[in-house]
């Protein structure tokens, strides 16, 4: 479905959206939180989240009411985004897996070659195995060969234990609360910058649950925390949780600590935006915001945050600012995470490679055709499920088979409920989705087409529905499978697969 637009299409599509192309080729910076549902600004509606430098960034910008994380979990959606690529392609087919080389077809690496300064700041968790070691410069960085500073992934954003790596691999502490950290760290980067065109990308971690030194009293509260400033700008008395959680003291408390972190992420960008702005770069700068994926913050009863097909977990921000080149919208373009790369490539005028498995929807967006996306495809390979994202429904069922060692589901999710993928929501009629069609009478002629939508999509990808154990015995390392079987596979593993999943299922003949 990729497709390229040459500097001509590109300058004839943005006049055609009463724009006038720039002199100069766009710069990129791309800001991306982690756990972050679409309901958490307050753009998009959320009266007592207290978000203003973004919403102020929303009324400049793009705002797109249908991005969807095809793939809602931390590896799977990085790889996504950095590569184009499907999971059965790229190999980022669960978290610590250490996606493929990309040999110059990767979101970096496209940018490097057309003469980009590019840098990552941030949180990675792409490079397998063992998340306390720094990434090595090289092929596993993916393009990204100037500023490159991570921690590749933690779950600690205290100003005593939040670190990362240098250039020279040693670990340092921040000294600061992880993001703003980062920022600075950006602001660094946004000074060094020349006449070249540049492209940052900025990945901050919160507002995913973390391991505060203090935590709060024992319960489902336990990791959302904030610096103090934020944590004051709410009362968990008077905090509204959404209509599909239960309205309960500590699910207050939980709401409280993740908008808190909302909110310092807010303060943070709102820092990076004055900088650009004092640099004289922001004319001429793509700036995005968006989110890898949701957080279900105990919606439906959900014990885990994440990796669900229900709206909480797989619908994220997406603000997209280009001025003189984009009007300012609400759009209902819908939007995949696999789309990301092709469409950014395609707004800065730059070819798309043709192993990018997504749409470039610059056009699109210049021309404000919003009906051009029927379906967004869902998947989590690790947790056997499959489905669809459209403007009125979700749709996902379970491809998992009978027996098996169950790698995965057995050992990490011990509640039924987190088991039961099969669904069909229809969120026109059902905001917070808590009437599930799958199987009902009524809605049987449209379960038949997203699933049929959901079969199309497979095909394309080369998907067989394969369960993920079959996955992985073709895929992974005899020493990481037997590692991961025993549940130390976050701390021993390589996370290094022996080649490409979908490659190697076809020559196993699962494919």
């Amino acid at each position: 479905m990729s497709t390229e637009l040459s500097r001509r299409q590109f300058g004839t599509a943005m006049a055609a959206g009463g724009a006038t192309p720039p002199q100069r080729r766009p710069n990129l910076v791309f800001v991306f939180s982690d756990q972050q549902s679409y309901d958490m600004l307050g753009s998009s509606g959320n009266r007592q989240i207290v978000t203003p430098e973004l919403d102020a960034f929303a009324r400049d910008s793009v705002r797109f009411r249908h991005c969807v994380a095809n793939s809602p979990l931390c590896t799977p959606y990085r790889g996504i985004l950095l590569s184009g690529q499907h999971p059965l392609r790229n190999g980022a087919v669960e978290n610590d897996i250490r996606m493929l080389p990309g040999r110059g077809k990767y979101f970096g690496e496209v940018l490097r070659d057309a003469g980009y300064r590019t840098g990552y700041i941030g949180k990675w968790h792409l490079y397998g195995g063992n998340r306390v070691r720094p990434i090595p410069a090289g092929e596993y960085r993916y393009g990204f060969e100037g500023t490159f500073l991570s921690n590749n992934c933690t779950v600690v954003f205290d100003e005593n234990r939040a670190y990362y790596w240098n250039e020279k691999g040693e670990r340092q502490r921040y000294g600061d609360w992880e993001p703003y950290a980062q920022t600075r760290q950006a602001e660094d980067f946004l000074d060094r910058q020349g006449s070249d065109p540049f492209a940052m990308f900025l990945s901050w971690h919160p507002p995913h649950n973390w391991a505060p030194v203090k935590p709060p009293a024992k319960g489902p509260e336990d990791g959302y925390g904030a610096p103090e400033e934020m944590l004051r700008l709410y009362d968990a008395e008077g905090i509204r949780v959404r209509g599909n959680c239960e309205n309960t003291a500590s699910h207050r408390r939980v709401y409280c600590g993740h908008m808190a972190m909302c909110s310092s992420l807010d303060h943070a960008f709102g820092r990076l935006m004055k900088k650009l702005a004092a640099k004289g770069l922001a004319e001429n700068t793509i700036v995005v915001y968006t989110s890898d994926h949701g957080d279900t913050l105990l919606s439906h009863g959900f014990r885990h945050n994440k990796m669900r097909p229900e709206a909480e977990s797989i619908r994220v921000p997406l603000l997209v600012r280009y001025p003189g080149a984009l009007r300012p919208r609400t759009s209902d373009l819908l939007v995949g995470t696999l789309d990301l790369m092709p469409t950014l490539l395609g707004l800065m005028g730059l070819g798309v490679p043709e192993t990018c498995e997504g749409q470039n929807l610059a056009n699109a967006i210049h021309r404000g055709a919003d009906n051009t996306v029927e379906s967004v495809p869902l998947f989590l390979l690790n947790l056997d499920w499959r489905g669809v994202y459209t403007r009125r429904h979700t749709y996902a069922f379970d491809t998992s088979k009978p027996g098996g060692d169950a790698l995965y589901r057995d050992s990490f999710f011990r509640h039924p409920e987190n088991v039961r993928w099969n669904c069909l929501y229809d969120r026109e009629r059902d905001r917070w989705e808590l009437r599930n069609l799958y199987g009902d009478a009524g809605a049987a002629r449209v379960q038949r087409r997203l699933h049929e939508q959901s079969l199309t999509w497979m095909k394309k990808f080369s998907d067989a529905g394969l369960p993920h154990d079959t996955l992985l015995r073709a895929a992974m390392s005899p020493e990481d499978l037997e590692l991961r079987k025993q549940g130390t596979f976050f701390q021993q593993r390589s996370g290094i697969l022996r080649g490409q999943p979908s490659a190697l299922l076809a020559q196993a003949g699962g494919a």
